[in-house]
């Protein structure tokens, strides 16, 4: 029996995809979560095999979520799902743990294909999503530069910025310029709708 980890914030969609997959026998659903921040305590609550994530989640990121689970379950599989097919985010995902990537809307039993697949030590990615990324080429920001750009989204002044990250003023307004220069963009809005319709913050 594979004992799967469901974290997925919108219910129906977290029901669906619970109750498709419990009509394979080979599946148990052993957890399900509806944020991102509640993956880690279910990982440890139930031994689940593999956790199927979804990438926007309340809490935490699927993404997030992952790199947790791949630091304390480093056994553990994980399948990330996602609605949003942004290139940036498939990089994203396998740097943090991810074994399978694959969008919302493939069928159920492609889905349960990928899970006996990361559990036969596959690697399984949406091909369309695999050719973006190709084409789309690395994320151009540094750790720290999507760290402040993430910190500056809602709104924060550069005070604001450097209190909350324990850095100088000068240092922040240094990482956003740098950043708005490497995304080609006018200005810190621009630059944070830019880097996430990329999947790279």
């Amino acid at each position: 029996m594979i004992r799967l980890l469901l974290a997925e914030d919108q219910s129906m969609v977290r029901e669906a995809l619970a109750a498709l997959l419990g009509l394979d026998p080979d599946f148990e659903v052993v957890a399900q979560v509806a944020r991102g921040d509640e993956v880690l305590a279910a990982a440890r609550a139930h031994e689940a095999d593999v956790a199927l994530l979804d990438i926007e989640m309340p809490g935490k990121t699927g993404i997030e979520a992952a790199r947790e689970l791949h630091a304390e379950f480093p056994a553990m599989k994980i399948v990330i799902l996602t609605t949003f097919g942004r290139p940036g985010y498939l990089r994203t995902a396998m740097e943090s743990g991810a074994d399978a990537f694959l969008v919302k809307d493939a069928p159920a039993a492609q889905l349960a294909d990928a899970v006996r697949k990361v559990l036969a030590g596959e690697r399984v990615i949406d091909p369309g999503l695999a050719a973006a990324a190709l084409a789309e080429g690395a994320n151009p920001l540094t750790d720290r530069e999507r760290e402040v750009l993430r910190s500056a989204a809602d709104g924060a002044t550069n005070a604001e910025l450097a209190t909350r990250l324990h850095l100088s003023q000068g240092t922040v307004r240094n990482y956003l310029s740098t950043a708005i220069q490497k995304l080609a963009v006018r200005n810190r809005a621009e630059a944070v709708r830019t880097a996430r319709e990329k999947g790279w913050l």
